[in-house]
């Protein structure tokens, strides 16, 4: 895989990517606190959420358990899955016991992050995504950059291109008139489908109920006009009770798009009965897939992630690279946490580093997971486990020696000082020095002042400045 360092600097030279993401992340914060200026008692319903959802994992197991119990008790097969090829060979299964062809999705992540897709249609099923930014990302072969906003990297003008190019149908760039060509596209793939898969948002322990919010109301067909319903969903995604679901109901839409409610809530309890509309059979895979190692270590926090994004939408790395530059699914702040933890850090070691430690994903996290220690942590377990650069750690053993003498330390940043004033005679250094090549590179760097702060503030001390 490329280097974290070669995708980033990728995606720093896409200026319409720049502009796509500057435009949406800008406006998905400004909603953000607007919508939450207009809840009473912000504070104390993230509070109990976070409470709610902590004590919840803090007793997984049990209450995966009893929500298997439910779920049975409501007429659901239920299906575990240790890793996400377990849980594709599943739907698989289903699928062929079933003589499914067309396979219709609502947006999920989980999915993503196992690459269903791409099994199907190597079982020969065909699968249409149906939400609006993930039928974009399909069309286009792409992959989603954000968590909500699937296309967030793309403009008006983009989607109207392939729309063009890969419906063979008149360019717009008007949203109204994209969003009804995609409706008429979908419509007969969703009359035809077998199949109807989605994600998850909770599950509720107390009932057995799977939630399930979208904007769009394709996920109100997914699960009711195809004959059979799977649902795919992480083993962290419960919630004790209908109280508990108030709660993050009220946090969801608030932190991801800015509104008060999503426009559709969703409880699936099971198989359609006696006269109802529905799905014959409903499944529920319960996907592990590294969520247990999570559970037992010092990451086990991030499981507390509802996947609004508004972490992403604050990072001033996210908002300048974008999703794809992370390598994996899940992206931004949260994502530098949950991919190390669910792939391994060996392949994923440089993305907990990219991160400026700012502290504005804990500040706008609905449940206030503590991003910026578990960053730190994985950062940690990197110089330790894994091995550095040579550069690297000899350039560290040689700044310890030297900061660990003052006398030689203070002639030794003298000197250097002195030696970087020459070198940028106006104020600048413009040259790829070896220490800050990567830094000029790209950007200029500032000379040191003539004086040190130390030296500064003691002469300050002599001439009675305090």
């Amino acid at each position: 895989m490329t280097p974290f360092s070669e995708r980033a600097v990728h995606a720093l030279d896409d200026k319409n990517l720049r502009v796509a993401l500057d435009r949406a992340t800008t406006q998905l914060k400004a909603r953000r606190a607007e919508a939450f200026s207009s809840l009473d008692d912000a504070e104390s319903i993230r509070d109990r959420a976070r409470n709610a959802k902590l004590d919840l994992l803090g007793d997984l197991g049990n209450n995966l358990l009893k929500f298997e119990k439910r779920l049975k008790e409501n007429g659901v097969h239920v299906h575990w899955a240790a890793a996400g090829e377990d849980a594709n060979a599943k739907v698989i299964e289903i699928a062929r016991r079933n003589q499914v062809k067309k396979v219709v999705k609502s947006k999920s992540m989980v999915t993503e992050e196992i690459h269903l897709n791409a099994s199907l249609i190597g079982a020969g099923i065909d699968v249409v995504e149906t939400d609006l930014g993930e039928y974009i990302v399909q069309l286009s072969e792409d992959k989603p950059s954000h968590i909500i906003v699937p296309i967030i990297h793309k403009t008006r003008a983009d989607v109207g291109k392939i729309m063009h190019e890969r419906l063979d149908v008149p360019f717009t760039d008007d949203p109204e008139q994209l969003a009804r060509i995609a409706r008429t596209k979908l419509r007969q793939d969703f009359l035809e489908a077998d199949m109807g898969i989605t994600g998850a948002n909770f599950g509720l322990v107390e009932t057995g109920a799977i939630c399930i919010v979208t904007n769009e109301g394709n996920a109100r067909m997914v699960t009711s006009l195809p004959r059979i319903h799977v649902v795919v969903m992480g083993i962290e995604k419960l919630l004790q009770s209908l109280a508990d679901l108030d709660s993050f109901l009220k946090l969801l839409a608030r932190s991801a798009t800015g509104q008060k409610l999503t426009v559709y809530t969703t409880l699936v309890q099971g198989p359609r009965r006696g006269g109802e509309i529905g799905p014959e059979e409903v499944h529920v895979i319960l996907l592990d897939s590294g969520r247990s190692s999570l559970l037992s270590g010092d990451l086990a926090e991030s499981l507390a992630c509802i996947r609004c994004g508004a972490c992403l939408n604050v990072c001033p790395i996210y908002k300048n690279i974008g999703g794809h530059a992370y390598g994996d699914t899940y992206a931004g702040p949260i994502g530098s946490i949950i991919t190390p933890g669910l792939r391994g850090l060996e392949n994923w070691s440089e993305l907990p580093a990219a991160s400026s430690l700012c502290g504005a994903c804990q500040e706008v996290c609905p449940v206030r997971i503590d991003i910026p220690r578990m960053l730190l942590r994985l950062r940690q377990t990197t110089t330790e486990r894994l091995t550095t650069p040579i550069s690297l750690r000899l350039g560290m053993m040689g700044f310890g020696a030297v900061a660990a003498m003052p006398g030689f330390y203070r002639l030794a940043t003298g000197l250097g000082r002195r030696l970087l004033r020459l070198l940028g005679g106006n104020g600048w250094l413009k040259y790829r020095l070896l220490p800050v090549k990567n830094w000029t590179k790209v950007r200029d760097f500032k000379t040191p002042a003539k004086q040190s702060f130390q030296q500064m503030w003691q002469a300050k001390e002599k001439a009675g400045g305090f």
